[in-house]
């Protein structure tokens, strides 16, 4: 057995600790590039903390998921405000912007030499400028990981710049942060985060460490999801959920992921669909495909085992069978209010195309069976 584990330089988790960012800052620089989600208002506690302590703050407000052209933008902005250090205020898009964003403010050329896919995938030569991560949801895990996820509208995908060197000088992770978020999003992230447990649990390149923020992490959703769904402001439940999707981003990023993120990067590529809510919509069916083909093609793997775990995890029960499981997680996406795919515009008639896609992404690779064109596209139709 071999395994490597990598991780942000320093996590601060607690509620409140936002207050800590003036203090944290001015040990990096002294003037941020501060980037937010689409309404930047919501960072002005921060950047009066940040003025406190005497470091310089320049808003960058990104408007849903990062785009390519998003990141040539920020980053010309932040050289033209010499700014020296990048902190990330928001959900996965704000934080994804912010790694890709300290990248390219030292690392030259264009954006597409560096990246998967679509680019030339070279990796960066030098060490990007500082960058703390403080998210506002409880969902994807960004703070923790290595990559940004960036959608290039031009070629109908989300692709990823990737490198040791972006994970996060500081992972700053404040429940309280999370307690105003309106249920959709609540639901949303939280199935995110429970799809980047169940994922790296019963994924090819599982190890040890990441089994143990699995288990753990899989036990504090399955508690808290309903309930910070209906009751927004239950600290228990937020903080479990923090918890949860810090925990799925370290698992992600040293183990892998399966056939759920193998169809997010395409689809939301292609179409108007927030990440969360399209792992939602598809976790409960990989789920039960991928038991069927392990039954099938590989009965004695390891991870029917696992999916046995998870389905006691969810449900408290300890004689809970693996199908128990795949149920739980389909009775919880309708409890949520988790729309199909339609909703967001995907039809039969792009399925040939998606599970394309989906065949060559990166996180395929890792899933526990390999599944067929036929099963996958089984998967996203009954998503739809």
């Amino acid at each position: 057995m071999r395994f490597e584990f990598a991780t942000a330089n320093r996590i601060i988790f607690g509620p409140g600790t936002v207050r800590e960012a003036g203090p944290l800052a001015k040990e990096f620089g002294r003037h941020a590039l501060v980037v937010t989600g689409r309404d930047s208002r919501r960072a002005q506690p921060l950047t009066s903390i940040l003025h406190e302590h005497g470091v310089r703050a320049t808003l960058f407000s990104v408007a849903g998921e990062p785009e390519l052209e998003t990141i040539r933008n920020g980053a010309t902005l932040a050289k033209q405000e010499n700014c020296d250090l990048v902190i990330g205020f928001g959900g996965g898009s704000a934080l994804d912007a912010g790694k890709a964003l300290a990248a390219m403010i030292t690392n030259e050329g264009n954006l597409l030499d560096y990246l998967e896919i679509i680019g030339a995938g070279k990796p960066l030569t030098k060490t990007p400028a500082p960058f703390i991560a403080i998210p506002t949801t409880a969902g994807t895990g960004s703070e923790v990981t290595r990559n940004a996820v960036l959608a290039s509208p031009e070629h109908g995908v989300k692709v990823s710049l990737r490198s040791p060197f972006m994970l996060p000088r500081i992972a700053l992770v404040d429940p309280e942060l999370t307690y105003d978020l309106p249920p959709a999003i609540t639901a949303s992230t939280g199935l995110d985060a429970l799809t980047q447990l169940i994922e790296p649990y019963v994924c090819s390149r599982a190890n040890p460490m990441t089994d143990a923020l699995c288990v753990e992490g899989i036990r504090r959703a399955a508690r808290s999801l309903r309930v910070a769904f209906e009751n927004g402001r239950d600290a228990a439940a937020r903080e479990d959920k923090a918890v949860a999707s810090l925990f799925g981003g370290m698992a992600l990023a040293n183990a892998g992921l399966g056939a759920v993120h193998g169809f997010a990067a395409p689809i939301g590529g292609k179409f108007p669909a927030p990440h969360g809510a399209v792992c939602a919509a598809l976790l409960p069916h990989v789920m039960q495909t991928n038991l069927h083909a392990l039954r099938e093609r590989q009965p004695a793997s390891q991870a029917l085992r696992r999916y046995e775990e998870i389905a006691r995890l969810l449900t408290g029960n300890t004689t809970a069978t693996a199908d128990d499981g795949v149920e739980w997680v389909r009775q919880l996406v309708t409890d949520l209010q988790i729309p199909g795919l339609r909703l967001y515009g995907l039809k039969s008639d792009d399925t040939a195309d998606l599970v394309t896609k989906a065949e060559k992404a990166s996180s395929m690779k890792a899933n526990p069976v390999a599944l067929t064109r036929e099963e996958l596209a089984g998967v996203l139709e009954r998503a739809f």
